[in-house]
């Protein structure tokens, strides 16, 4: 009974996740008979939970999943949860897509660029499914306290944005002849350090409400933004010394300070994540001033 339960909720999962159109995409997915995936799904189906096409009736879906005792799953409505899963997929992905393209900078490997860049295109295809699922969801019960869950489609949106930001360090290996410089690269590293730590704390906080991160999160901000004076100035002296009539260095010059100011739009995209799980778990608004504008005053 344990085994069948198991691989009955390995089944939902896939239903929830991957929405497969037949139960023998299910079966191929998890190795085991379309016979078997047929015989436990039976139940489900016949109560209507799940119905056709593998849709799960959230509501009841909720009420079933007590079965398998599962802490997550009771603790969240069944909808938030399913989100939630899908956003900390997206994040870890997006993570990983810009360590992958800072080493490619770090390392001037073409080969690294190219796999970061279609690393992007797997980014925008979670963005999309995300903001599907989010539709359904609301689709499904518009009126509860569930619609929240729009909130999530501007954190999967956010996410897309640091990926595209990730983009800039790729096209930069792929298309600029000269490397950066190791004065400059010290200051890139220590503010890759930081953004990675701000992406991670800031979905910590809106997944899991851990909004003491916050001052965490303000901190390491502030020492982007050192650095990125650091870097900017150190590449404003190199440009002194180089000649105005070479082109191509004055181009590299001009892509590198957007390299730089790309991690400070990451650090602010971090910020209005942390916002944004303010306002989600303790029903305080963000504020309706840009950020930008914000620090200006």
């Amino acid at each position: 009974m344990a085994k069948s339960n198991k691989t009955l909720k390995d089944i939902l999962d896939v239903i929830i996740y991957e929405n497969p159109a037949t139960q023998d995409e299910i079966a191929e997915k998890l190795g085991v008979s379309r016979r078997y995936v047929t015989k436990l799904l039976k139940p489900l189906i016949d109560d209507e939970i799940v119905k056709r096409a593998y849709i799960l009736d959230l509501k009841k879906y909720e009420k079933f999943s007590d079965h398998f005792n599962d802490s997550i799953i009771s603790k969240d409505h069944s909808a938030t949860f399913l989100i939630k899963g899908m956003l900390q997929k997206m994040s870890e992905h997006v993570s990983k897509q810009l360590k992958m393209a800072f080493d490619s900078l770090v390392e001037n490997d073409k080969e690294k660029a190219e796999i970061a860049m279609e690393m992007d295109h797997t980014t925008n295809n979670m963005f999309e499914k995300l903001r599907t699922s989010v539709e359904t969801v609301v689709s499904i019960d518009p009126y509860s306290q569930f619609s929240k869950t729009v909130t999530f489609n501007e954190i999967a949106y956010d996410l897309e944005r640091i990926g595209d930001y990730s983009d800039h360090f790729s096209k930069f290996v792929i298309n600029e002849e000269y490397e950066v410089n190791e004065e400059v690269m010290k200051f890139l590293k220590s503010m890759y350090k930081k953004v990675d730590k701000m992406i991670s704390y800031s979905i910590d906080a809106f997944l899991n409400g851990n909004l003491k991160l916050k001052g965490d999160l303000v901190d390491l901000e502030e020492d982007v933004h050192k650095l990125q004076k650091k870097a900017l100035n150190c590449i404003a002296i190199e440009m002194a010394e180089s000649s105005f009539e070479d082109k191509d260095r004055s181009t590299y010059y001009i892509y590198l300070s957007r390299i730089v100011k790309s991690f400070e739009r990451i650090g602010d995209i971090c910020i209005e994540i942390m916002d944004a799980a303010t306002e989600l778990h303790k029903n305080i608004p963000r504020p309706t001033v840009p950020r930008s504008l914000r620090d200006e005053n």
